[in-house]
């Protein structure tokens, strides 16, 4: 189990950039698949990207393809989301995750149940 608390976030205007940090404590973090989520208001919780353990691989929703980076670091314990050509429909609650599961394949990292332990969340607003 990781415990994992959220930075980053904010206000930016559409074309703008962002950066979200999901720092870890707790057991080995690179082990965990970590992947990031958002909601939206009245909105389903949806998947934004994940990076594995190794940080070999990464999945991305079609999207935020293109635009999203998800990346870590494993010496800090913490996952990034590099977040570019922000758009008013990026706006949402976004949340990280791990999971202790393998993630083979984009399918099973859009999963959220595969996903144990999850971060604060943290508020992206983009103005138009």
């Amino acid at each position: 189990q990781v415990h994992l608390v959220q930075s980053g976030g904010g206000l930016v205007q559409a074309g703008g950039s962002l950066r979200l940090s999901c720092a870890a404590s707790g057991s080995t973090f690179s082990s965990y698949a970590m992947g990031w989520f958002r909601q939206a208001p009245g909105k389903e919780r949806e998947f934004v990207a994940t990076v594995t353990g190794s940080g070999d691989n990464t999945y991305y929703a079609d999207s935020v393809k293109g635009r999203f980076t998800v990346s870590r670091d494993n010496a800090k314990n913490t996952v990034y989301l590099q977040m570019n050509s922000l758009e008013p429909e990026d706006t949402a609650t976004y949340y990280c995750a791990a999971s202790n599961l393998p993630i083979p394949n984009l399918p099973i990292a859009r999963m959220h149940v595969a996903y144990l332990d999850w971060g604060q969340g943290t508020q992206v607003t983009v103005s138009s």
